[in-house]
């Protein structure tokens, strides 16, 4: 087939091509590699005044008819050779892999572990919903009422549809709004830019596994048709930089996503075999390149710091650009070049501070920015810092980067600020008391877990039932 593919709008499921597309490029040549419609927000807003007739169609299921479409999509995301645009292209899952990794600069395994994550989630939606949902009997939402636990409950929706405003950085972000379908709330979706495949796939596996075309809009749009879809669902979700996050911050009905400032903590009773943690400190700052909000971005220890981070410098400061179909890929590439400038800019100015060292830039064999093939990639960085008040300190970006610091155990607590996620190597149970009492750590693992590692029904941010169903007192007098 000689056209490139062509990604609709989809408005309310109905294909929508428009006068306005972007190029969708190859990350590393700049070859075209299809074209998306675009639409402004006067189109969104339009459109979103007859959302109501999403929720009506996923209405006409229940909650477990939706859990089983689910578990069938996962299969048809991971296997299936869907529709790729309005075109009559299509794409099996091999294709999907190859095209995000060339658009992304994802390596093919790192989307493949992202695949894998999504079809997880997919696949095991009752056990995540029994969590999320704290073992409700979900006919309830059906009926709208029932009784269980010897009480009368009663759920309503707290939202037309579940906006979302996605980023471009990794696939598997999509996995926090798949439960939405199976809790009879139709989705509203602005891709991210370089990422248009993610969501556009899940929405074609959902439709070719039984769920109705209307519970589901895609608009690729700018700022102000983003605005929109934040400001008239009800409920959405938000991925985007501190400032981003700034803007809706006093805002309940939207979940943000933003930097995640995850950590490693050792505590004095184990720091002495801290050897014994290396790999799996560096999985946590390296996993998926680097480019999750749950990779630790900083390590806090009470002794040992400058030891820690050449040990961590050594592990994965020799990662190079390696071909995208090669499975030893470590790093992943930059579609947005300014990006990776600005990055590699902040950490030099940072290291322009006295007090700070890039232990890694004797292993890395070539500057931290580097050209591979055509793609520009940024190779690991490990700062030891002397202070948690040097700028490199508490830092996040889009690559493997960490920051070690040494800090006495009784003070760790007063330097973390905000953290996502939090591995605390700690038999101390004082010390773990402490943790589970502080109010800033989103996800607590106790020993030597990654902070990579997520539990489905036990959200690290959010809890999307809780966020789309709110419970109404009820009292019946007969």
């Amino acid at each position: 087939m000689s056209t490139l593919p062509h990604i609709p709008v989809l408005r309310r499921g109905r294909d929508y091509e428009s006068l306005d597309q972007i190029e969708v490029k190859d990350h590393k040549t700049g070859e075209v590699v299809a074209k998306v419609s675009t639409v402004n927000a006067g189109i969104v807003r339009k459109d979103l005044a007859k959302i109501s007739e999403g929720r009506k169609a996923l209405n006409k299921f229940t909650v477990a008819q939706l859990m089983e479409i689910s578990a069938k999509a996962g299969e048809f995301f991971l296997n299936g050779t869907l529709p790729l645009g309005d075109k009559g292209h299509t794409q099996s899952g091999q294709e999907y892999v190859e095209l995000l990794s060339r658009t992304s600069g994802l390596p093919w395994i790192m989307v493949k572990r992202n695949m894998a994550k999504i079809h997880y989630a997919l696949t095991h939606m009752q056990e995540i919903l029994n969590g999320l949902s704290r073992g409700l009997d979900f006919s309830i939402i059906d009926k709208g009422q029932g009784e269980q636990f010897g009480t009368s409950l009663s759920f309503f929706p707290t939202a037309h549809a579940l906006g979302l405003v996605m980023p471009s950085n990794s696939p598997a972000v999509n996995s926090l709004w798949l439960p939405s379908i199976a809790l009879k709330t139709p989705v509203v979706i602005k891709p991210g830019k370089e990422e248009p495949w993610t969501p556009y796939r899940l929405i074609q596996a959902f439709i070719a596994a039984g769920a109705p075309a209307e519970a589901f809009s895609y608009y690729p749009t700018d700022h102000e048709g983003s605005g929109e879809i934040l400001k008239s669902c009800g409920r959405a979700l938000i991925f985007g930089d501190k400032n981003t996050m700034a803007q809706y911050a006093n805002n309940p009905a939207i979940q943000l996503h933003g930097p995640g400032w995850s950590k490693f903590l050792i505590g004095d009773d184990c720091i002495e075999n801290w050897r014994d943690y290396i790999d799996v400190m560096a999985a946590s700052i390296s996993d998926n390149g680097g480019r999750s909000c749950i990779n630790a971005s900083a390590i806090l220890v009470p002794k040992y710091a400058a030891e820690i981070a050449d040990a961590l410098a050594q592990k994965i400061g020799p990662f190079a650009p390696l071909p995208n179909n090669d499975e030893n890929a470590k790093l992943a590439g930059f579609a947005n070049l300014k990006m990776a400038d600005f990055i590699d800019t902040q950490i030099e100015d940072g290291l322009k501070t006295p007090g700070a060292t890039d232990v890694t830039a004797k292993y890395r064999n070539g500057p931290r920015k580097a050209s591979f093939e055509g793609g520009v990639y940024l190779r690991p960085t490990i700062i030891h810092a002397e202070s948690v008040t040097h700028p490199l300190y508490n830092r996040e970006y889009l690559c493997p980067y960490a920051c070690v610091v040494q800090v006495p155990q009784a003070e760790m607590l007063k330097h973390i600020g905000y953290t996502l996620a939090c591995s605390a190597i700690t038999k101390d149970a004082a010390f773990i008391e402490q943790l589970y009492a502080f109010g800033e750590i989103d996800r607590l693992n106790i020993g030597p877990v990654s902070t990579m590692k997520i539990s489905w029904d036990q959200p690290h941010e959010g809890n999307m039932f809780e966020f789309l169903w709110q419970r109404r007192s009820i009292e019946r007098g007969w």
